[in-house]
């Protein structure tokens, strides 16, 4: 990246691993590169050297419809800003991902994704008409509803209240629980991140400390 002509160098030599199943949250200040790391690692975003694997595959050198393909029922994303699509009910927001996975029985997967985290009764309200943390249960849903192997989230509870982002984390964690997923966590809240197997910590680019939750 540039930044008035200039390199911008925004991480610099990170070597990270995670394992099947584990939870590893990403904590730092504003600006470390938290969230460019979870982009680069989802495949959302190409480094500028370095290599990024996903599954057993190398996705860096892959073109966006590459790493599209790479991602396609193996990674759900939960995002700070819910990231709906506004012209789409809950049910299809949900039912989106799975369609481009090829599921069988999209509409089926979805609204039981929708009844596990209580939505069962929200299916054909759009965006507007739900609330902050309704918004986040649908992007909760949409993530887990191709039971992925991998699910990346980015500040899930940071546009929530405390009493609506602790619901969040309990369905996300429940969730996670349940299907297995390895979670990869970027937060801003250090108790949050402690609930995880491991807290790694990014101060201006760069892993400076690494704890054991």
């Amino acid at each position: 990246m540039t930044s008035g002509g200039q390199p911008l160098r925004i991480l610099n030599q990170l070597d990270l691993a995670v394992a099947d199943g584990e939870r590893v949250a990403i904590i730092g200040r504003s600006g470390s590169g938290k969230t460019t790391l979870l982009s680069l690692l989802a495949g959302l975003d190409t480094p500028t050297a370095g290599e990024v694997w996903l599954s057993g595959q190398r996705i860096d050198t892959l073109n966006e419809d590459g790493r599209a393909a790479a991602r396609a029922g193996k990674v759900g994303f939960v995002f700070q800003s819910f990231q709906l699509l506004g012209g789409f009910t809950a049910l299809e927001n949900v039912m989106l991902p799975l369609e481009l996975a090829g599921h069988r029985q999209p509409r089926k997967a979805a609204t039981a994704a929708l009844d596990t985290i209580g939505l069962g009764q929200r299916l054909g309200h759009y965006p507007t008409q739900l609330s902050g943390g309704e918004q986040q249960r649908v992007a909760l849903a949409r993530a887990f509803a191709v039971q992925p192997q991998l699910l990346f989230a980015d500040e899930p509870t940071g546009n929530l209240d405390t009493a609506t982002g602790e619901t969040i984390v309990e369905q996300l964690f429940a969730l996670n629980r349940e299907h297995g997923a390895t979670l990869v966590l970027v937060t801003h809240d250090r108790a949050l991140a402690e609930r995880c197997d491991r807290v790694l910590t990014l101060q201006q680019g760069r892993l400076v400390e690494a704890i054991t939750a």
